[in-house]
């Protein structure tokens, strides 16, 4: 009896008609939340948290590609529930984050590009989800 490990075979990653705006959402998400590290530390940061340390604009600037977000998660007509959810992401990030240096560093912390990236990806699998059930169950 042989010990030899079985390979397990690649199989080519999941792709649907979402794959590239999800992709293209988690890497806006990545370049604005966490794209840098604090050497010596496992504290990410993105461009986010740089724009808004400048004083008066920064926060207000960073909105525009977070409501890129819910531009997305309504062209992909996901629940409102989530959009909700998204949206008051940005405005807890945009609302603490004129606050100075309390802001800034919640910033850091908070990641509202990340989680709604998060949440979107989310109510779109499970939109998938439902209407793959809906069309199984007409069988």
């Amino acid at each position: 009896m042989s010990h030899e490990k079985q390979s397990i075979p690649i199989l080519e990653p999941y792709e649907d008609e979402y794959s590239a705006r999800l992709a293209r959402l988690d890497k806006l998400a990545d370049f604005l939340d966490s794209r840098f590290i604090i050497p010596g530390t496992t504290i990410r940061f993105g461009w986010d948290g740089l724009i808004g340390l400048i004083p008066g604009i920064g926060d207000t600037l960073t909105l525009l590609p977070q409501l890129y977000f819910l531009y997305e998660a309504l062209r992909a007509k996901v629940d409102l529930s989530t959009i909700l959810k998204m949206a008051v992401n940005v405005l807890i990030d945009w609302a603490i984050g004129t606050i100075p240096v309390l802001g800034d560093i919640f910033d850091v912390a908070f990641k509202s590009n990340l989680r709604n990236a998060k949440l979107l990806a989310e109510a779109i699998r499970k939109k998938q989800a439902i209407n793959i059930s809906s069309e199984d169950s007409k069988l």
